[in-house]
């Protein structure tokens, strides 16, 4: 009974979007719902109308179901012994869910608001959790997006997309599922996140594309630290003149960028109360074609603080990826991608650096799942203050969109 009920419920929705999609739905005896007709199943007359006051509503979602094993080093490279314990979990990593209201006479202009799911799992220095791991929603993006408010160019105002990461995990590293880009990597840089308030102009033409904005500078979920703005930018050259988002399979591109941020009175994450510029820039180079991709990057982070101490945010760093595609369909991926990262010290210090390596195989089972296998080697040199993170991660992810 209870299975008819929920399909009735289910028809009862899906028909109400099916008629104003000109979609027909049918149900079989036991009250599935179909979006074909065969044998055994009858054609769903009755409807309710959805009501919106846009034009045109678009629905979309995406999930990173994993699975992840941390083996971790138990010396570490001082001789004294790890007191991280190994840890066995499975995970949702990310689970969006979008929608698209279209409100204004140009098509290509529209409402976003896309909601995350995020579990409260802090832990602390020996990797034991501090709070209950309860998963919570919250926005990832809220935004107003205006079509040719100048030649070429629309913005974003809201919630929006700060100018990098979008560009190269659209372009450059298609496996955000199983690792964030460099100035987002926790074992990285740990520079950036992908979203703040504020807005974000974004120009397109055959060899040339940028993204310029101006945001609170802390991220769409911290608070805004002082008074201190945030502007920041993307600039991509299309060599080719083919600009290769979401394309990697189809077309052959090749993109040089120059990005970075100048972020006033920002917050460091390590030091309560302390503030100063986070200034960074950086290159980075795509090349691909549907049999492979190559891309490299460097980036410079300035210490701006007044005194001798060095600024938690000081450093420089490079990750090279690269991706090889087989399969009638290209449906079969071999990737690697290496990290580097040494923060900034203190006048005389010795730097220690910060290392990452990726490698592992995918399979496009079709445009909506994805099955990822890979290691996550991370190698940090002594006296770096990390070496506890030391050690093997075995990750396994299906990443569902549609």
């Amino acid at each position: 009974m209870k299975k008819v009920v929920l399909s009735a419920l289910a028809a009862l929705t899906l028909s109400s979007v099916a008629a104003n999609a000109s979609v027909k739905l049918y149900q079989d005896a036991n009250g599935q719902v179909f979006t074909k007709p065969a044998e055994g199943r009858t054609e769903i007359k009755t409807s309710t109308p959805v009501f919106s006051k846009a034009d045109k509503l678009k629905f979309s979602g995406l999930t990173y179901i994993g699975y992840t094993y941390n083996n971790y080093d138990k010396t570490l490279a001082n001789g004294s012994l790890n007191t991280r314990e190994d840890t066995s979990q499975f995970e949702i990593r990310r689970a969006y869910f979008q929608l698209k209201a279209y409100l204004l006479d140009d098509p290509k202009s529209y409402y976003r608001v896309t909601l995350d799911v995020h579990q409260d799992n802090k832990i602390d220095a020996t990797g034991n959790g501090t709070t209950d791991g309860d998963m919570l929603l919250r926005i990832k993006y809220a935004y107003l997006y205006i079509n040719n408010i100048l030649p070429h160019t629309g913005v974003e105002l809201g919630i929006a997309h700060r100018p990098w990461h979008d560009y190269e995990e659209h372009t450059a590293w298609y496996f955000r599922d199983v690792s964030k880009v460099l100035i987002e990597q926790k074992n990285g840089a740990d520079l950036s996140n992908s979203a703040d308030f504020g807005f974000n102009f974004k120009t397109k033409t055959k060899y040339f594309d940028s993204e310029l904005g101006l945001f609170n500078g802390e991220g769409y979920h911290a608070l805004q630290a002082q008074k201190g703005m945030s502007f920041e930018w993307r600039t991509t050259g299309h060599i080719l003149g083919v600009n290769g988002k979401d394309k990697e399979k189809e077309l052959t591109y090749w993109d040089v960028s120059f990005f970075g941020q100048y972020n006033q009175d920002h917050k460091e994450t390590a030091t309560a109360g302390q503030y100063d510029d986070l200034v960074f820039g950086g290159l980075h180079t795509v090349y691909n074609q549907p049999e492979f991709l190559v891309s490299a990057q460097y980036v410079k982070s300035l210490d701006t603080r007044d005194g001798s101490a060095s600024s938690m945010q000081d450093g420089e760093g490079y990750s090279v990826n690269a991706e090889y595609r087989l399969g009638a369909q290209k449906e079969y991926r071999i990737f690697g991608r290496f990290d580097s990262w040494t923060p900034g010290t203190d006048d005389g210090q010795t730097e220690y650096e910060q290392k990452t390596y990726i490698a592992g195989a995918a399979w496009d089972q079709n445009k909506n799942v994805q099955w990822v296998a890979n290691v996550d080697i991370t190698d940090n040199d002594a006296g770096s203050g990390r070496e506890s993170y030391n050690g093997t991660a075995y990750m396994l992810t299906a990443q569902v969109k549609f």
